[in-house]
């Protein structure tokens, strides 16, 4: 049981880093300053559309390689919130015919906090880096 669980929460992961990576490369390479101008016309700060795109880049290589995944996850959940509450939920679930609904957002905001919530350890940088090892339980075994 134990197997499988570490196998799923793995495929979240590597599949929301991927993703998150994808959202953060394209949001530089198109043009953050793009971004940034979108940012100040819904009334955020501008310089949040570089801390946004950074998290998106940079976490989702770190879940990728399974560094930091819960910090990381619980970083992609409050970019998730925000762009749900300031942008997607004003044109619904499914959207306006201009603009994507929420329905993507709440899917990966619901993998990170699964992410977040039970860790991924399997194929995990954490788990070198730490040295970390676990018994027949699921328990932490002191290296």
């Amino acid at each position: 049981m134990n197997n499988k669980f570490e196998v799923s929460t793995f495929i979240l992961r590597v599949v929301l880093g991927i993703s998150f990576f994808i959202h953060g490369l394209t949001k530089f390479q198109g043009g953050i300053e793009n971004i940034v101008g979108w940012f100040d016309s819904i009334g955020l700060p501008g310089g949040l559309a570089y801390v946004v795109a950074v998290i998106e880049l940079v976490g989702g290589l770190a879940l990728v390689i399974g560094l930091g995944s819960r910090v990381v996850s619980i970083l992609l959940s409050l970019v998730m919130i925000g762009a749900m509450i300031k942008v997607k939920l004003a044109v619904g679930f499914l959207g306006n015919g201009q603009m994507a609904g929420y329905e993507l957002d709440l899917a990966f905001l619901a993998m990170a906090v699964v992410i977040a919530v039970n860790d991924s350890k399997l194929f995990a940088l954490d788990q070198v880096i730490f040295n970390k090892q676990t018994n027949k339980n699921g328990n932490q075994k002191v290296a």
